[in-house]
């Protein structure tokens, strides 16, 4: 997936333009006036890229158009994700595994989790193992990755999950269940 801040960084030490990046990435065989009007799409697109908003979601040939502007290689724009929605355990007790390895090197990372005393950390080497196996099928260098974002969101309370518990004088009292949205990102360093 494309690296909004990658982008941005790239383009600044180039010493590009936005108009200048979205003016190299339109083809060459249109008609003027269709040209001015894919250079504006392309203007604003990129500029929603840059602030990682990925609308419209970014193609294969949109990458390696961008690459090619900026003469460099595909990877070096890209980070690498997975992500596990409705994982059933609350996102508390997720995000203490998670802050264990952001920022740390893959290997690093998948010692840690190995030997740590949570539930949650089998959801979490799963997800990391698939955000691996998503840089090493785009033929990344697994030795140089690293976990740069590592983020636990709320994913409401499961479905079927709801009870009542009993309590004094004939009270019930409901309790839920909730889900959370694990996501992992890699990068090379």
């Amino acid at each position: 997936m494309l690296s909004g801040s990658k982008l941005k960084q790239l383009r600044q030490s180039m010493g590009m333009s936005v108009e200048d990046l979205a003016r190299a990435m339109v083809p060459p065989n249109l008609t003027p006036d269709k040209q001015q009007a894919q250079m504006k799409k392309l203007r604003a697109t990129v500029k929603n890229w840059e602030q990682n908003l990925m609308r419209p979601l970014p193609k294969a040939e949109d990458v390696a158009s961008l690459s090619r502007a900026l003469d460099t290689e595909q990877q070096e724009l890209s980070v690498w994700s997975a992500t596990h929605r409705y994982a059933p355990m609350a996102p508390r007790k997720v995000r203490l595994v998670t802050d264990l390895i952001r920022g740390r090197s893959v290997q690093d990372a998948l010692d840690v989790l190995k030997f740590a005393n949570k539930r949650a950390a089998v959801m979490v080497d799963k997800v990391l193992r698939s955000a691996i196996a998503n840089a090493d099928e785009q033929e990344a260098d697994i030795e140089e990755l690293y976990v740069c974002e590592a983020r636990v969101d709320e994913g409401g309370v499961r479905q079927g999950t709801r009870r009542w518990r009993p309590k004094d004088r004939g009270r019930a009292v409901p309790f839920t269940r909730l889900a959370s949205h694990i996501r992992i990102s890699v990068d090379l360093e």
